[in-house]
Parts: C-alpha cells; structure tokens; sequence
C-alpha cells in the first residue's frame, strides 16, 4: 500500500485554527525566516514535508486530549499522527468543560476507548490492561486510543482531572525500546513522544494495517524529527538519506 491523499486540514490543523482564533496576542513560533513556516507541516518553507505526507487507513482510531499550548507547537508530534491515522479525532482539553463533539465520541458505539496511561497512575487496578482483548478487535467494536498530549506533569493532572475517563480502562503499555524522540526530551527515558506512544497502540490492535501504520508513523516521526533539526542548524535537508529510505520502504508492503 503507498501513502493515500490525506484530506487536509486535519482534525490537530483545525483545532489549531480554532486555538490561534481565540488568543489574545499572536503565537511566535521561533526558527525560519520572519517566523515563517509551513501551514501543513510547521517546517520552514525551505524544509516543508507536505509532499511526504502518508496517510492510512486503520481499524483503531487515535483521540488526541491536547493540552492548550500543544496544537500551537512546531514540534508537536500529535500532529504526526494526523498525518498518517485517518480516524483521528482532536479535542482542547479543560478541567471545566467537555467538549460536546468528545462526548459523542466517547459515547459512539462503534468504539472501544481506552485511556493510553502508566497503570501507577489508575486508582484502580482492575482498570488497566496491557494488550487488548479479543472482542476489542472485532470489526464491531474498534479500539479508540485516547492520548493525553501534553508535558508529563500536564498529562498527570489531566488524567486525574477528567472524571469523564473514569469509566474507561486504562491500557498501560510496557515498550522494551527508549525514546528517540529528539526535539523535547523528558527526563526519562522511558517517557514517550505522543506519536511514538499512537504507534505502539497501533501495534497492539492486532490488525495487519493497524501495524503498518504504526510503522510507518515511527518512520515519519523520524523523517520530520530530520526535517525539523536541519531547519532548525540551517542545513539543507537529506532527502535521499536514511530516514528518507526506512519510510518509502514502510510504505511499501502492507496486505489489503
């Protein structure tokens, strides 16, 4: 399967748009020549990834919880999974109100949401799991994997505080790899990036093109992260490098 033609703007773009619509004064991003950046990337136009951009068709759908600054961040990597994820679903998030369009989501019987969080952090155990059941892979029943995207100490207290999530279980993964995120580093190592953390869902779900998504997010994470660094050195792009290669040969093999 090669990358389809994603629909744009995406749902991380609009809330973007949305966010950008309420501020009071202009968001800066820094880098790029007067600021300037790409509206479908956030790269320098010098730099853009707009022509890159793969987009999938999945079983799971992402429901990315965006903390308020997050949809306005160049390095933002929810706007990764985006990208790639087709069925993926953005929403603000506030401690006083509940966006209606995520109520509806979350009530939606077609979906099996499950709240991506380290199991320490759920008051109660009988709420974690760390794979997926059976029945969570029926075409009757697709997984809805709700990422709190945020710093880590944001991403605590918005999982204490949304009480709407109480109801849902918790799927606490436990990856073998570290992070190779680049651009914001957590002081763990073992605290992950918001795409990296989509595409180890993905590969949980047990579906053959819900895996190759996964690994084509992890490729398109590294090919942004690429992008991004160069921009940010002021040297060109590698087009034809490693990354580049690793993500035309994800894009390659996947079964219908």
């Amino acid at each position: 399967m090669s990358a389809s033609t994603p629909s744009f703007p995406h749902a991380v773009a609009r809330l973007r748009t949305a966010r950008l619509a309420r501020s009071t004064r202009p968001f800066l991003a820094r880098g790029g020549p007067k600021g300037e950046r790409c509206e479908g990337c956030r790269l320098r136009p010098s730099h853009c990834l707009c022509a890159l951009r793969p987009s999938l068709p999945t079983t799971a759908g992402m429901c990315l919880l965006m903390h308020d600054a997050e949809p306005l961040k160049p390095s933002n990597t929810g706007w990764l999974i985006a990208d790639v994820v087709q069925d993926t679903f953005a929403f603000g998030w506030s401690r006083l109100e509940v966006d209606a369009g995520l109520t509806a989501l979350l009530n939606d019987p077609q979906w099996q949401p499950y709240v991506v969080f380290p199991s320490e952090y759920a008051q109660l155990p009988e709420r974690v799991v760390t794979s997926l059941p059976a029945e969570a892979v029926s075409p009757a029943k697709r997984p809805l994997f709700i990422l709190l995207d945020a710093t880590w100490s944001e991403a605590r207290k918005m999982f204490r505080k949304s009480p709407y999530l109480d109801g849902f279980p918790v799927l606490s993964l436990k990856p073998e790899q570290i992070s190779r995120y680049q651009l914001r580093r957590s002081k763990r190592e073992d605290h992950f990036c918001t795409s990296e953390v989509a595409a180890l869902c993905l590969e949980l779900s047990q579906h053959a093109r819900d895996a190759h998504a996964g690994q084509v997010l992890e490729q398109y994470l590294e090919v942004y992260t690429h992008h991004y660094l160069a921009a940010k050195n002021q040297q060109p792009a590698q087009t034809d490098g490693p990354a580049h290669v690793q993500l035309a040969k994800a894009l390659v093999p996947c079964s219908p």
